[in-house]
């Protein structure tokens, strides 16, 4: 029986030109070695398995090479290349911080170090995973380091760049390797399929990049499992049973049943998952990946982006044209979240399961006889639809003019009306389909206190639109402007008497806000007249007091306070109040010595004079 070597030493490369995915890395070393610029240290860094080790190897043998070729590439063919692929040269030092770490180490080292290469003009120390280094090692290496001697050449590999000291970094030329991208890694799992005498399509080598996650080392390691598991004829169904990886088709068919809005099959698919033993959180980043490549493959000019074989690539386009771009995006948000909070979740399953439901109502919301509380319908069903109720519009004649209704005491006068006006108002009612809930046309506390429109205008006084009994100045000008004439402008008092009013009214719709009646009357409000306008000021505190007042409650304290004093020209200005400058208090001795020298210049010159020391 041979003896078997796996693909990630078999296959490693042995040249610059054979790395995989460094292009620009070899390309920088090539050039340092044919302008002869070589650095006394270098730090490789990086991901695991992305040819750091393997760079170092080829860059040590390339520098002491006898007859390198015209790109920079070592021969193999002189004395030291061959030596350097027997194992047996002197020129080229690994050591493995990991298990030599002490200063001990780092000592006998230093010793090496002094020694000349017999063969060469180089002797490279590579010193693998550095970060392991102690602190006490760190200190002891850095001279050594920093002026080693003419023929020593330094190379740390390490996957955990953070760790190094600050000092050791500024004396290395530091290379950054990359991930293997997918591309790369399958075209080079494909070559070597093809001189082992493997037989595998191109699905499956995707499935391999993508679990190997960027490592090119544990992309070889994969396929040799693979090959132990599926023989030389390898199928993809036999590639995700042995690496446990989540078929294509379920995210897809999930995907379809989030279109249809049925939630039922997404639920049973996630229970068939769940039953093939799956991890449940897998799942969640499968969906999410899934629905990021959707989104790539419906924006065009993304297909870079799409590291997908050319097989699968037309499968998420299809699909991808029937997702709109809406949906696609909320559905992101409901996965990434539902793995945010997976592990905090009490009941996992339920957690996955009820953003499984939301991405199915996101394009189909659920019936409402389902949700409804009364008593249940068919599947078909649909509640029937109320009928509107038509209101008999408003009548105002001349009678209404002269013996108006009485008022409650704590309701607001009613607007006048004039009997110009009224068949304006009666054609505005008629059109109106909402129903009356007063036949009287006077301002109620309760209509007073309602939350004003956001959308309409200021001169709706807070009504609802829906309201027969709203006459806004928009819609009846001619009632505005009769009203606007026939009231008086209220003085100083009257408008003080209706500011305590709207400040009680206020304090009874809101009793949880405790503080907003103090708020309110903390200082006397100031009434000024401003171009036939009443502005009552008030001061707060602060600014936060103020943004809240103007974004909460300045429309509706505007409204009550207008409709309370019947007239439309009042306007509220917030202050704040100045920050009053409270004069320092002296409390220890030295303050209160400096405090007098200030003031009093004869205790000043007293001082000089006698060169005292104030501390």
């Amino acid at each position: 029986m041979s003896q078997y070597i796996v693909s990630a030493r078999k296959y490693r490369p042995e040249s610059f030109e054979t790395l995989i995915g460094q292009d620009n890395i070899a390309r920088t070393l090539k050039n340092s070695i044919a302008r002869g610029q070589l650095a006394h240290a270098y730090l490789f860094c990086g991901p695991r398995g992305v040819g750091k080790t393997t760079t170092a190897r080829i860059f040590a043998k390339m520098i002491n090479c006898t007859n390198p070729g015209p790109d920079m590439e070592p021969c193999g063919e002189c004395e030291s290349c061959l030596s350097f692929a027997e194992g047996r040269s002197y020129c080229i030092h690994e050591l493995d911080a990991a298990s030599n770490n002490s200063v001990d180490d780092i000592k006998t080292l230093m010793e090496k170090v002094q020694v000349p290469p017999p063969v060469g003009k180089y002797s490279v120390y590579i010193i693998d995973e550095v970060h392991m280094l102690s602190q006490s090692a760190f200190n002891a290496f850095l001279k050594t380091l920093e002026e080693p001697p003419a023929h020593a050449i330094f190379i740390l590999a390490t996957t955990e760049k953070h760790k190094i000291l600050p000092t050791i970094l500024s004396r290395c030329q530091t290379y950054d390797f990359n991930r293997i991208s997918v591309s790369d890694a399958v075209r080079n799992l494909k070559m070597i399929a093809d001189k082992e005498g493997v037989k595998i399509d191109d699905r499956s080598l995707h499935i391999i990049a993508m679990k190997a996650d960027g490592a090119m080392r544990d992309a070889l390691t994969i396929f040799d499992q693979t090959v132990a598991f599926c023989g030389n004829d390898i199928h993809y169904e036999d590639v995700i049973r042995n690496l446990n990886v989540l078929d294509y088709e379920y995210t897809f068919s999930m995907v379809n049943d989030f279109l249809k809005g049925d939630y039922a099959d997404a639920l049973l698919s996630f229970d068939k998952i769940l039953a093939k033993g799956f991890n449940a959180l897998h799942f969640v980043a499968a969906l999410s990946t899934h629905l990021r490549d959707l989104t790539v493959a419906k924006t065009g000019g993304l297909d870079a982006l799409l590291e997908l074989p050319e097989s699968l690539k037309a499968d998420y386009k299809e699909q991808a044209a029937r997702c709109p771009l809406k949906f696609l995006y909320d559905a992101l948000g409901i996965t990434t979240q539902c793995e945010a909070g997976y592990k905090a979740a009490v009941n996992p399953r339920l957690h996955i399961e009820y953003a499984l439901m939301k991405l199915s109502f996101l394009l189909q919301q659920p019936a409402a006889a389902e949700i409804s509380p009364r008593a249940p319908l068919g599947r078909n069903d649909k509640p029937a639809a109320p009928k509107p109720v038509e209101a008999p519009a408003p009548v105002i004649s001349s009678e209404a003019e002269k013996s108006p209704a009485p008022k409650p005491a704590v309701e607001a006068p009613a607007p006048v009306i004039s009997s110009e006006a009224s068949p304006v108002i009666s054609s505005e009612a008629e059109k109106s389909p909402a129903p009356r809930r007063r036949k009287s046309a006077s301002l109620s506390l309760t209509d007073m206190m309602k939350e004003p429109d956001e959308t309409s205008p200021r001169a709706s006084l807070g009504r609802s639109d829906n309201d027969t009994s709203v006459i806004s100045s928009e819609a009846s000008p001619v009632i505005s402007s009769e009203a606007e004439k026939s009231s008086a402008a209220p003085d100083a008092d009257a408008i003080k008497a209706g500011w305590a009013g709207m400040v009680d009214a206020l304090t009874a719709k809101y009793p949880k806000m405790v503080r907003l009646k103090n708020t309110l009357t903390a200082k006397e409000v100031v009434v000024s007249d401003e171009e036939d306008v009443k502005v009552v000021s008030f001061e707060v505190v602060n600014e936060a007091q103020k943004s809240w007042l103007e974004e909460r409650l300045l429309r509706e304290m505007e409204t009550i306070l207008r409709s309370s004093l019947s007239y439309p020209r009042i306007n509220i200005s917030i202050n704040v109040t100045p920050e009053e400058k409270t004069e320092k208090v002296l409390y220890m001795p030295e303050e209160k010595a400096k405090d007098l020298i200030e003031k009093n210049s004869e205790v000043r010159e007293l001082v000089k004079e006698l060169s005292l020391d104030v501390k």
